[in-house]
């Protein structure tokens, strides 16, 4: 097999890799929309309950819904307290059966239930249409892509590095030090950014909190550190294999589980709880 061809198998999987673990981390966050079937007597519906919202503005909840004889309700309050649920009828527009979520401050969150009638005959258990939803400020498209985008190909060069080290390929150091690069920008530099805007406050990883986005940040930077300075001089493929092994555990690891979270009594924002 010439150089070219095994060049582009090694683009291939690491490519392949890299989309896995995308999805099955969008897919198993925190923060991705819960998606429930509600059945009526005639259809079925896809019922999607948002579990993160940006802005300044309330958040809203809108079900598409078009049979008439179907109404509904939410309950809410501030979580983590033992505030008394405050409950909303659905307006119809329409299609969409429609409530909304009053906004709340950066890291703040609210646990809301949804429950549907028709006819005046319940079609689920509110409880098991429940999720915690938390809000965050408005990040800027000029923070937010780049640092999707630096993140994504982090992890795709990480990937091409760690088989290139595996098959001894003379160009594992090339792609090795364009990981750190890409993990510096996206991560070091846009990352802090981003929580800024987000939730206040630029780091809140180690040592000043316990921020699991943040930590494994830091972790997958400290270990392209490492695998670049065995690098340096000679070739060791083994500490390449290690920082792009730890790095795909990391990106495996569900994004914003142990995020900041706003606490209600003392109006400051705590993270890894």
């Amino acid at each position: 097999m010439n150089n070219t061809l095994k060049m582009t198998l090694f683009w291939l999987m690491a490519v392949i890799i890299t989309l896995s673990a995308a999805v099955y981390q969008r897919l198993t966050g925190p923060t991705h929309p819960k998606r429930m079937e509600l059945q009526s007597d005639s259809d079925t519906y896809k019922i999607r309950l948002i579990r993160s919202h940006g802005g300044d503005n309330n958040c809203e909840l809108k079900f598409d819904i078009p049979d008439r004889s179907i109404n509904g309700e939410i309950k809410y309050k501030r979580y983590p307290t033992t505030d008394k649920w405050t409950k909303v009828a659905m307006h119809r527009t329409e299609q969409f059966l429609i409530a909304s979520l009053p906004h709340q401050a950066p890291a703040g969150k609210l646990e809301y239930n949804v429950q549907f009638w028709q006819n005046g005959v319940e079609l689920n258990k509110a409880e098991d249409y429940h999720v915690i939803i938390r809000f965050k400020g408005a990040v800027p498209k000029g923070v937010l892509i780049p640092h999707v985008l630096l993140m994504f190909f982090a992890m795709m060069i990480s990937n091409l590095a760690g088989i290139l080290a595996l098959a001894k390929h003379n160009r594992m150091a090339l792609y090795t030090n364009m990981t750190f690069v890409l993990l510096l920008i996206g991560g070091m530099v846009f990352g802090p950014i981003m929580q800024k805007y987000a939730f206040g406050e630029y780091w809140t990883g180690f040592p000043y909190g316990k921020d699991l986005t943040d930590n494994k940040t830091l972790i997958a930077f400290v270990f392209w550190i490492i695998a670049v300075a065995a690098n340096w001089k000679k070739r060791r493929a083994i500490w390449i294999i290690i920082a792009a092994l730890v790095t795909l555990a990391i990106y495996l690891i569900p994004h914003s589980m142990f995020g900041s979270e706003l606490n209600y009594e003392s109006g400051t924002v705590i993270t890894g709880d």
